[in-house]
């Protein structure tokens, strides 16, 4: 696939097939464009990173509406994290397929209201989390979504290689998030949580730019594929496949699980290093797709796992 240039006649012509018909701009569309923007299926996948820790903290599953409550103001500013986002990258969004339809870089959303819906968003999840839970989980709260803005999109995406694997730390909070709220503190728990989707992060993105290279390529975005090559990455994607073991181990040596869900684990850590380990033999964009999607069938299962034991 050629790299798409942002001045060229193609890119322009193509951009503008692409923009959003007048009939498509309506209230109900927009409305589904805010939607879109909060990107729906990484919030529901941050949500899901945080039950297992509602159970393990000291005392067990707090009452239903504190636990219902902490979990919509973790999505909340998850959604707001996604649509600043959205809003700092709207014109290099432009240049990549698979994003430019989006909602502020078809023009669906204006940025001044983007903007606007994040602060929102912000505002309003922090306030839920303080009223479910202690100021050290608003603290953290906080610290994430400003750690994912400036640090990961403003500053390392468009620099460093490394904006993945440094970046990874935003999404893997809500764990620590729930801690904090109804501990006040960072424990042993939280910590595992949190290294087991900070390490599933790289994996699952660097996958994607494997398919994704000349879009990355041509939005300016220095990813692992572009600056050290595909044979690099592919070898980077399962060493990291090999690190998540461990602490998804951890917690049934330190007793908060089950031996049965040690052995469901150890069955998912085995099958996800051989899927990453097919990407190193076949080197095909099918097969980085392949672990693309084995990485959310991964956390899903493991987490699903953790869930499952806590509960019975």
């Amino acid at each position: 696939m050629d790299s798409l240039q942002p001045n060229s006649a193609d890119h322009a012509a193509a951009f503008e097939a692409r923009q959003v018909p007048d009939e498509a701009t309506g209230p109900l569309a927009q409305l589904r464009g805010y939607w879109q923007m909060t990107r729906p299926s990484v919030v529901a996948l941050v949500f899901f990173t945080a039950v297992p820790m509602m159970f393990m903290v000291p005392g067990g599953l707090p009452p239903m509406p504190i636990a219902i409550g902490l979990l919509a103001g973790i999505a909340a500013i998850a959604g707001a994290s996604s649509v600043f986002n959205a809003w700092i990258e709207r014109e290099s969004d432009k240049n990549m397929v698979r994003t430019r339809t989006r909602p502020l870089p078809s023009g669906l959303i204006a940025p001044n209201h983007a903007l606007a819906y994040a602060w929102l968003l912000t505002f309003v999840g922090l306030a839920i989390i303080g009223a479910c839970g202690q100021w050290q989980g608003v603290l953290a709260g906080a610290l994430t979504i400003a750690f994912y803005v400036f640090v990961y999109t403003i500053w390392l995406k468009p620099r460093t290689p490394l904006n993945i694997v440094i970046g990874g730390a935003a999404g893997a909070a809500p764990p620590m998030i729930v801690d904090a709220a109804l501990t006040g503190q960072i424990g042993l728990m939280s910590f595992t949580l949190f290294a087991i989707v900070f390490l599933w992060t790289p994996p699952h993105f660097w996958a994607i730019s494997l398919f994704r290279k000349d879009d990355y390529a041509a939005a300016g975005f220095p990813m692992l594929p572009i600056t050290h090559g595909d044979e690099h990455t592919r070898r980077r994607i399962t060493l990291y496949a090999l690190t998540m073991a461990p602490p998804s181990l951890l917690p049934v040596l330190t007793g908060h699980l089950s031996m049965g869900y040690g052995g469901v684990a150890l069955a998912i850590n085995a099958w996800f290093i051989w899927t990453c380990w097919q990407l190193e033999r076949k080197k095909t964009n099918k097969a980085a797709r392949t672990v693309m999607f084995g990485s959310l069938i991964y956390l899903h299962l493991l987490f699903t796992a953790m869930t499952v034991d806590l509960l019975f």
